[in-house]
């Protein structure tokens, strides 16, 4: 029997890396709100995808209730759906869709939880390094960070993993950064390239699979070497 993947935000970007990634060996649920999943769904047509407000308040239980009843079980949780909303914006969005959501989700899908089941929550360099104008950002990704940890701790005995990646600088087709930015951010990097999301992706297979049966609890910085 194949695994289950379930992947928020998954029509674009690192979480559309994540889902093609996973769907060569695992069965995969997505969640999108904004970027509609037309193309990847035709590319995938076994995928389960699922619009939704991530914040609304019965969000979780409605993507955990569609994944059972379309696949029987979920083996792989990947909290990729993120906002990066600037301190002059809303920015308790930031910890509404980067710290509640996945703590909804975990709890909505802990009653399906084998053992052996991974938990991978996509963070960010800023946990770490602050971005300016963006503090509430950061200090979102910080407190995933910390969750993340947390809940590794509270689900060890139950043989459930949970553990992080923190991208560093990563390119999407879809919203390109000015060359000069790009160029900062390349001259601030060991490797002397920018991330694409797959980069991000392959991390996401490696900590969901048997060959990462024992790290919980890490978050795992997937930089090229960013601001070292």
């Amino acid at each position: 029997m194949r695994h289950v993947a379930l992947v928020t935000g998954g029509t674009r970007g690192i979480g559309r890396a994540i889902v093609e990634e996973l769907a060569t060996d695992h069965d995969v649920a997505l969640t999108w709100r904004s970027t509609p999943p037309d193309a990847l769904i035709a590319k995938l047509p076994e995928a389960l995808a699922i619009e939704i407000d991530l914040t609304a308040p019965d969000a979780a239980d409605q993507i955990v209730v569609q994944v059972i009843r379309r696949f029987g079980r979920i083996d792989v949780i990947v909290n990729n759906a993120g906002a990066l909303l600037t301190d002059d914006q809303d920015a308790g969005q930031n910890f509404a869709v980067n710290v509640a959501a996945p703590r909804a989700l975990l709890d909505a899908a802990l009653p399906h939880l084998q053992r052996g089941a991974s938990v991978i929550n996509i963070s960010s360099v800023n946990a770490v390094l602050p971005a300016m104008g963006a503090v509430s950002y950061s200090a979102s990704k910080a407190a995933l960070d910390t969750w993340t940890r947390g809940m590794a701790k509270t689900l060890g005995p139950r043989g459930i993993r949970v553990n992080g990646i923190a991208p560093g600088a990563i390119e999407r087709v879809e919203s390109p950064r000015p060359p000069e930015l790009v160029k900062a951010f390349v001259e601030m990097t060991a490797l002397g390239r920018s991330g694409v999301p797959v980069d991000i992706a392959k991390v996401v297979r490696f900590l969901a699979s048997d060959a990462a049966g024992f790290i919980s609890g890490e978050t795992i910085t997937v930089s090229g070497g960013y601001r070292l």
